[in-house]
């Protein structure tokens, strides 16, 4: 029974709100059916059905394996599952090209509802629910299913918090807080609409390239079944899957801040498409990643932000007057929930906002009101890395972490505050030495500038952030 449950889903939903910090919740999804979706079970009532895999090396490299170098499959589970075991029956098939010992294949970002169109039931397997978000399910979340060393680059999400159930498998998970932007050297291609990615791969940095990724604190842990845990808002994550066959669930919840990160998320896209396709086509540059389907026109974008300048207002307006801002029905405000990629599909508009009342305000929280949040056995804060194990070896966090936690009562956030060191670096190690100009400055050892050494400059997040903000005032008439 639900009375069980070391949280209530209001207390839960609290929590959510308002944690400024990674924490892992225990004890919390031990009735979801959804933890029996083990890849056998999955491959069972998928039957047949083929999904498409995105492969990448094994072997670590200084640069991060960004989705546009990757190669991609589609396979059943049951292929994958034979190939992930090192089954002799993979000699033929989609993964016979692929060594299982030198490749990783990740089926990630696939939504639910789109995966299990034709099996509506399954939606009621996953119950967010119990976390206080009554109206989502398996239809507002995505399934990750993962073999050992899958994993995603280093980057932020720029909308809603993200929980996520850990289902097969354990995947362990680098958190950087938002402070730690600067130091990870932001960028925004491969783009994709609702992702930063880090030119850091910080599982292996180059901190010649790289130097401020010294001063980043990580805080790392590893994610058992069972376990949910919470990204806050603007986190950074390196994800990797560390067993044979992983499998996890989550669900990118909405925040009241979502409407500005639109914006700001629509003065990039802007920008981005403008000026990469002002370019030379013929360079073969892959700077759209493979989850946005293409390069919008100026029109579109222009449309899309001043949509989301709208919203912005709408809710604004709406939260003055301690009103929800969105008449739409539940079911209407449930359409745009789980689009955290691919916003820009029909009913992902910015349209409503999808906000309580009480909710407002609840991310500003001060200190002494984050020391009530009731950590122990069945929240446990995920702690900066001490320096001794700032290897990429990290502490297991296990559900009976008691001691480990009296221990790290102390433990702080990080950094909260960005210190106002160098945003971008001038030499982008990326640039290689044939396109230096022979004729330029005396002591020319930088590369030339290219395209992409202007974008990560003027679509840096804290440039970003204040042509909003500019652009907001102009409009708040």
């Amino acid at each position: 029974g639900g009375d069980l449950k070391p949280f209530t889903p209001e207390k839960a939903k609290e929590l959510v709100m308002a944690l400024q910090q990674p924490a892992v919740f225990c004890n919390m999804a031990g009735d979801w059916p959804a933890l029996h979706w083990n890849v056998e079970y999955l491959s069972a009532v998928l039957d047949g059905k083929t999904i498409q895999f995105r492969l990448g090396l094994k072997t670590v490299d200084l640069v991060p394996q960004f989705e546009t170098r990757c190669s991609y499959v589609k396979a059943t589970l049951k292929e994958f599952l034979a190939w992930s075991c090192g089954q002799p029956s993979c000699l033929s098939g989609p993964f016979s090209c692929y060594e299982y010992s030198k490749y990783w294949a990740y089926a990630d970002y696939k939504y639910i509802a789109r995966i299990f169109e034709d099996k509506p039931e399954i939606f009621q397997d996953i119950r967010w629910s119990d976390f206080g978000f009554p109206g989502r399910s398996g239809k507002e979340s995505t399934l990750w299913i993962g073999s050992e060393g899958a994993n995603t680059p280093c980057h932020l999400d720029s909308y809603g918090c993200n929980l996520v159930l850990q289902v097969q498998g354990r995947k362990r998970w680098h958190l950087f807080p938002p402070g730690d932007t600067s130091f990870l050297y932001p960028t925004r291609i491969p783009y994709e609409e609702s992702s930063v990615f880090s030119k850091v791969n910080v599982a292996n940095p180059d901190l010649k390239c790289f130097p401020e990724f010294r001063n980043t604190t990580a805080h790392v842990v590893t994610l058992s079944p069972g376990q949910v845990l919470l990204v806050p808002r603007h986190w950074w994550h390196y994800v990797e899957s560390i067993d044979p066959v992983t499998v996890s669930v989550n669900s990118w919840i909405e925040l009241d801040a979502d409407h500005k990160a639109r914006v700001e998320e629509a003065i990039t896209r802007t920008l981005v498409c403008a000026i990469k396709s002002a370019e030379d086509p013929s360079d073969g540059d892959l700077w759209l990643n493979p989850t946005e389907a293409e390069a919008t026109s100026h029109e579109i974008n222009l449309q899309y932000l001043n949509k989301a300048v709208s919203a912005y207002f709408k809710c604004q307006k709406a939260s003055v007057s301690d009103q929800a801002c969105s008449s739409s029905t539940g079911a209407e405000q449930k359409a745009g929930t789980s689009c955290k990629r691919r916003r820009r599909e029909v009913g992902c508009e910015p349209e409503g906002c999808r906000l309580l009342p009480h909710e407002l305000g609840f991310s500003t929280f001060k200190a002494e009101e984050l020391q009530k949040i009731p950590f122990g056995p069945d929240l446990i804060p995920v702690l900066p890395q001490s320096q001794e194990t700032s290897s990429m070896g990290a502490a297991v966090v296990e559900s009976d972490s008691r001691d480990l936690l009296q221990e790290n009562k102390g433990g702080h956030v990080g950094k909260l505050h960005c210190t106002g060191k160098q945003l971008v670096t001038s030499d982008d190690c990326e640039t290689p030495a044939h396109q230096m100009h022979s004729d330029s400055s005396p002591n020319a050892s930088h590369a030339a500038l290219s395209t992409n050494d202007l974008l990560d400059c003027l679509v840096n997040p804290h440039v970003i952030n204040l042509v909003a903000q500019l652009l907001l005032e102009r409009t708040r008439v």
